[in-house]
């Protein structure tokens, strides 16, 4: 039963020419137009393809499914998160646990609330589509990456470092969830950033070597 929902799920095909990748990505900007504007139960396939420009086979070439599109479309909204999560930890690397604090939770909270109403839309539907496997699957990438990134750090820590991505994450995740929940993202945004950057960095000087 599991292998036929997660064959149910997958894309067809992996787009390799650039006409083929210009499709999908129209057809996954379309899905996300279509679900903010007639919800999850009113998008269909037929609607996503209108919107996107192309025949509904040709999405289907892509897609198999409303569940599979909207999938990739929530895989590819989480793929943009980590993505931010991994070039920060790059550009960290050997540096402070203060500016490394700064950094992760500025570009991961700017990723998460660059489209709050996106965010909240695919959060609606995550768990229709094993939202929790896909989010999973992309942790351990962000996981990895601020994991090497702490240990770099000119201030060795005294701690394990994946148990202090652990909490960092949690930290993240958690204030994420609030702004996303808050009717007043916009006004709250830059208060909870600055005392979420402050708890990280007092916690990550109690975890350095050099406390």
């Amino acid at each position: 039963m599991a292998q036929r929902i997660q064959m149910m799920l997958s894309p067809r095909k992996t787009p390799v020419q650039a006409r083929s990748a210009a499709s999908v990505h129209a057809i996954l900007e379309a899905t996300i137009q279509v679900l903010l504007s007639v919800g999850k139960e009113r998008l269909t396939t037929t609607r996503v393809a209108a919107r996107a420009g192309v025949s509904v086979g040709t999405l289907y070439q892509y897609f198999p499914n409303k569940s599979a599109l909207l999938q990739a479309t929530l895989r590819q909204h989480f793929d943009g998160i980590v993505g931010a999560v991994e070039r920060v930890c790059r550009e960290q690397a050997g540096k402070t646990l203060d500016s490394m604090a700064t950094a992760l939770i500025s570009a991961f909270l700017e990723a998460k609330m660059s489209d709050g109403k996106t965010s909240v839309a695919l959060y609606a539907v995550s768990t229709d589509v094993e939202g929790v496997k896909v989010v999973r699957s992309l942790e351990a990438r962000a996981n990895k990456a601020i994991v090497g990134m702490l240990a770099s750090t000119c201030d060795p820590l005294d701690t394990d470092p994946h148990l202090v991505t652990s909490i960092l994450l949690g930290a993240m995740s958690g204030v994420s969830q609030r702004l996303l929940e808050s009717g007043a993202r916009e006004k709250d945004f830059h208060d909870l950033k600055k005392e979420l950057i402050l708890l990280a960095c007092a916690y990550l000087r109690v975890c350095s070597a050099r406390a």
